[in-house]
């Protein structure tokens, strides 16, 4: 899901959205923080790009134009010919590659080739050369599920062409993390001829109008005494910005974000991340701290700001900026403003601050969000959000064979499906640093931990527990529908 302000990070280290989402994401993008992936070559399985003559609008009978959308493939680990494929969505970012993550254990496990497509619009796939309001009409979730329906059928067929069979297909499983993890669950809904089973890892099925259910559970991830010095910072900031608004804008490196709420937006965030992608300790261990020892609680909490959340972690300020979102450009920046459109037409995820005990200001509200959409977007744009859960069914999704995973200090989690029913497990793993896509990002979520290494999570026999449930139920399924390369449903 990531959902989920997406990543415009040009990261220093190890990082790149998202998320994103998946980053995310769903649910993550700083702003909505689905996302983030590792732009280090060695932490990819493969960049090299391929490129699929994709229809525009798979809704109109008499709209044939096309556009060029990117995806890799990974066939070291691929049992030629019958192994399963492997279909790794990508979310709401730009996709540089198959990531070096849990999954490559997986293919290499069912020996398995892996194939990833690039999300209509992010990246390099845009069907347009300006990013209007006009021009964003064709991105949805419901365009973009087409898309793998039809490169799903197409790969299938391309490689029955190289092995010169005909009607000949193999086993096909779908993953995805936040947002591309809705998309994996919502493909086995609305396709479920096209694939054996999915994951959805923290895969936010559920879209909120107000998600004050994201800044409570920053609450209880952070722990009493650290969610009190981050309200206590909340209020310093709030009271602040009344009398001393400029200066305290640059001291968090930040006085291009003229709006107030684009800037209490961007604090909580930095919160956020801490507890969404691994890093609890980094935020809350200085804070507590500099509590206890009486020291000025927004100088400390700026340091972790300036220091990590746009150091380390790589966040553009300029993420959060109107203006910034308001540029048509295609570029590097362009996910910021197009999973901004998703939200504002789909999906909403507004983080709102709850009534009370929020984390966040409660100047982060209802209004903040509308106003950024038609200041964005322009007039008329507006969430449909019960249409999506209408046409999707939310959390009451009725599809099989899908597996949903969550990590227990995720604020995301709330918009996944938490609980199991028949031939739809749910998993929530439980430790300390667990957050987005644990199972298959390991701990941290970001920075990248080669192959979702698990061993730095301050539980890692629950993440193998988990991950050893999601084997089983891969395994099963692949079984089921072995040689038809269609479930049984």
């Amino acid at each position: 899901m990531g959902m989920m302000r997406l990543s415009k990070c040009l990261v220093s280290l190890l990082f790149l959205v998202a998320l994103s989402g998946f980053t995310h994401g769903f649910v993550m993008s700083p702003r909505t923080l689905l996302n983030r992936f590792s732009q280090n070559s060695n932490y990819y399985l493969t960049t090299e790009e391929h490129w699929f003559d994709q229809t525009l609008d798979h809704y109109s009978p008499y709209d044939h134009r096309q556009f060029k959308q990117r995806y890799y493939e990974f066939l070291d680990y691929f049992q030629v010919p019958d192994g399963p494929i492997f279909l790794k969505i990508c979310g709401e970012s730009s996709c540089n590659g198959i990531s070096n993550d849990y999954l490559g254990v997986l293919a290499k496990k069912f020996g398995a080739a892996v194939v990833s497509l690039e999300h209509r619009y992010y990246g390099k796939s845009s069907p347009f050369k300006s990013h209007t309001t006009e021009n964003l009409k064709y991105l949805s979730s419901k365009q973009a599920l087409f898309d793998l329906a039809v490169f799903r059928q197409w790969y299938q067929e391309s490689l029955n062409l190289k092995r010169n069979k005909t009607g000949a297909e193999n086993s096909w499983f779908v993953f995805g993390i936040s947002y591309s993890g809705a998309l994996s669950a919502w493909f086995r809904l609305k396709f479920p001829h096209l694939t054996c089973g999915s994951l959805a890892s923290s895969g936010v099925v559920l879209a909120v109008y107000n998600y004050t259910d994201f800044d409570k559970q920053v609450g209880e991830s952070a722990g009493p005494e650290c969610k009190a010095v981050l309200q206590e910072i909340t209020e310093l900031v709030d009271r602040s910005l009344e009398s001393n608004r400029k200066e305290l804008k640059k001291q968090f490196g930040a006085a291009e974000l003229e709006i107030d709420g684009d800037f209490l937006y961007f604090l909580a965030d930095a919160a956020v991340i801490a507890f969404q992608y691994g890093n609890p300790d980094t935020l809350c261990t200085p804070l507590v701290e500099a509590k206890k020892a009486g020291e000025d609680l927004v100088a400390v909490y700026a340091k972790y700001v300036k220091d990590f959340y746009v150091g380390t972690f790589g966040v553009s300020v300029e993420t959060y900026n109107q203006n910034h979102l308001k540029n048509t450009a295609v570029n590097e920046g362009s996910s910021d403003r197009l999973w901004w459109f998703q939200v504002c037409t789909e999906v909403a995820y507004f983080q709102v601050a709850p009534s009370n005990d929020s984390v966040r200001s409660s100047k982060i509200n209802t209004k903040y969000h509308l106003d950024l959409c038609k200041n964005v977007f322009g007039e008329g744009i507006y969430p449909e959000v019960d249409m999506t859960n209408i046409y999707y069914g939310g959390t009451k999704i009725a599809g099989s064979k899908i597996v949903f995973t969550n990590g227990s200090q995720d604020p995301w989690r709330h918009a996944s499906k938490q609980t199991s029913s028949p031939d739809m497990p749910s998993y929530i793993i439980t430790c300390h640093n667990c957050g987005h896509g644990t199972d298959m990002r390991g701990c941290p979520q970001s920075p990248l931990s080669i192959e979702g290494n698990a061993e730095n999570c301050s539980a890692p026999d629950a993440v193998n527990k988990v991950r050893q449930k999601m084997i089983e139920h891969i395994d099963l399924w692949l079984s089921e529908c072995k040689g038809t390369g269609r479930s049984s449903m």
